[in-house]
């Protein structure tokens, strides 16, 4: 989301009129400076027919037959408007907009905690570094039987209902009751709620000697500064070369774009442009005041299908100034800047304004229909398949300095191109994932005694033993799926990953899952593959 400038009267009131519906708005201004969303309200009154919707609004209240829940009615208008604009716009009411600002910033109070519903009983898989959970005492494997005086163990409790018995004011206190090694605690545990930071930086390491790795997982309001750090520890390491993974990152906030890509430049150059209806051109450039840290390095870039919006800002710069090699496959195609707009009552309307340019000029939005409900996404059918890719790439043509050929529409057309995992896309795999049969195997059978090696060991050495791949497809099909052992011997590689990935998380924490993952990951190879072409030549 962008933050801008204000508007004139005349685009107040034409917001004020479309989206409304008679309800005061308050309007705010993000710079690109990297605050995050200003609190100032600017009341604008009603316009044009607005007040026909308004007094229909009064009347429904005050004469309809039956009792209705006139904020649900007001919901609903807002939705159906919005549900003609873009595929982006969107409303959310107080409690979904609240979420979205703590994904954003980052921070939420509560006690650190990640868990998993297993056959119905709430198992402690991951804890945040000096967290307040973590400084209580709780322990990855420890399964919740109370929180407070509420039972959580043994029935069906929604994720809703358990974060409103955990989350509350910072400074309050919680106790839960746990179960550890099979037996139940003597005391439950106490521990005080504090404001929670969740980095969005999913992994940081040296893959190789001299080329390091850095996971974005989202564009927030810490991400500049928390990739600086990475940059800067990892060449004290020794990294002379960098995979930037923005993979499945669907963007943020707009300005840490330009915060992040600024690291690759050493002056000043334009990152990105926008333009809109109400929008005059505005350009935006890296922050040439001491140069990036990481300027001269060598750069690949990873993005998939879900590579979209800011992350997308990063990977054309990069690509149109020649600065480093983007591998992967086609992004989603989101070139449209939104920005907050907020109601009195918490609740927000995110509103596309305008769209951004890459330094070449290039926009990468898709194409939808005005009314995008029957928006038809081809890239999205065929799952990124390079016929298509070529297929989209052939809208209008940009050349580079260096004479490479790039192109505008449907998202950023890597350099380097990596074929889609057909047994990744699979109907049956793709069940495992939605009913978390992966999940439930790995927490039920791998997490009844400490390991026997140390991590370096399990992350240079560990593959999953013959017989505890059969032992999951037997419990896949006790639990009622029809796998035949052709498919089963298919798959085998895309799951073995994902359960050794899962085992050394729950075992080793979140590095470890990321590591476990990139031993055979296609893009890391193949980025990896292009860092060392690169040395011959």
């Amino acid at each position: 989301m962008q933050k801008g400038t204000k508007r004139n009267i005349f685009v107040a009131a034409t917001y004020a009129a479309v989206l409304l519906l008679g309800i005061l708005l308050g309007q705010n201004y993000v710079d690109e400076q990297g605050s995050k969303p200003g609190n100032s309200l600017m009341p604008i009154g009603l316009s044009g027919n607005t007040w026909k919707v308004q007094q229909l609004l009064d009347l429904v209240d005050e004469a309809y037959v039956d009792s209705v829940d006139i904020d649900s009615v007001q919901n609903g208008a807002i939705n159906h408007i919005i549900s003609h604009l873009d595929p982006y716009s969107s409303y959310l009411v107080p409690n979904e907009s609240q979420r979205q600002t703590e994904i954003l910033e980052g921070t939420f109070e509560g006690i650190g905690m990640e868990y998993f519903n297993l056959n119905d009983t709430l198992m402690i898989v991951s804890l945040i570094n000096g967290g307040p959970a973590d400084k209580a005492g709780f322990r990855v494997g420890d399964k919740l039987l109370k929180i407070g005086n509420e039972p959580v163990a043994g029935i069906h409790i929604s994720r809703e209902g358990v974060e409103k018995l955990i989350r509350g004011r910072r400074g309050t206190d919680v106790r839960i009751h746990v179960k550890r090694g099979g037996e139940e605690m003597d005391t439950p545990i106490k521990v005080v709620r504090d404001q929670v930071t969740v980095s969005s930086l999913d992994v940081v390491y040296m893959i190789e000697p001299g080329v390091g790795y850095v996971k974005v997982r989202r564009f927030g309001i810490n991400t500049a500064h928390e990739f600086r750090e990475a940059i800067i520890e990892l060449k004290k390491q020794g990294t002379q070369k960098l995979i930037l993974d923005l993979r499945d990152n669907g963007g943020g906030y707009f300005h840490m774009a330009i915060k992040l890509a600024s690291e690759f430049f050493a002056d000043r150059r334009l990152i990105v442009y926008t333009e809109g209806a109400h929008e005059e051109r505005r350009e935006y450039f890296s922050d040439s005041a001491q140069g990036g840290n990481f300027a001269t390095g060598e750069l690949a870039i990873l993005i998939n299908e879900n590579t979209a919006s800011a992350s997308e800002i990063v990977a054309g710069a990069i690509q149109d100034w020649d600065r480093g090699t983007i591998v992967g496959r086609r992004s989603y195609g989101k070139g449209i800047v939104q920005e907050q707009f907020d109601f009195s009552d918490g609740s927000t309307v995110n509103l596309s304004i305008a769209r951004y340019f890459t330094p070449l000029g290039r926009s990468i939005q898709k194409k939808y229909m005005a009314n995008w409900s029957n928006m038809v996404d081809f890239s999205s059918m065929y799952n990124g398949l390079w016929a298509l890719d070529t297929l989209y790439a052939h809208g209008k043509a940009f050349e580079t300095k260096a004479g490479k050929q790039v192109y505008s529409g449907g998202g950023i057309l890597p350099d380097i191109h990596v074929t889609q995992d057909s047994n990744a896309l699979s109907l049956f795999y793709q069940d495992l994932i939605q009913y978390s049969f992966i999940e439930q195997f790995v927490y039920t059978r791998f997490t009844k005694q400490a390991p026997a090696y140390s991590i370096e060991n399990f992350l240079q050495g560990y593959n999953l033993p013959d017989n505890e791949y059969h032992a999951f497809i037997d419990f896949v099909r006790e639990e009622g799926f029809v796998i035949s052992d052709r498919k089963a011997r298919e798959l085998r590689n895309v799951i073995e990953t994902d359960i050794e990935a899962l085992v050394g998380r729950f075992y080793f924490g979140r590095e470890a899952y990321f590591k476990v993952r990139n031993r055979n990951d296609n893009f890391v190879q193949k980025a990896l593959e292009f860092f060392g072409e690169h040395d011959v030549r």
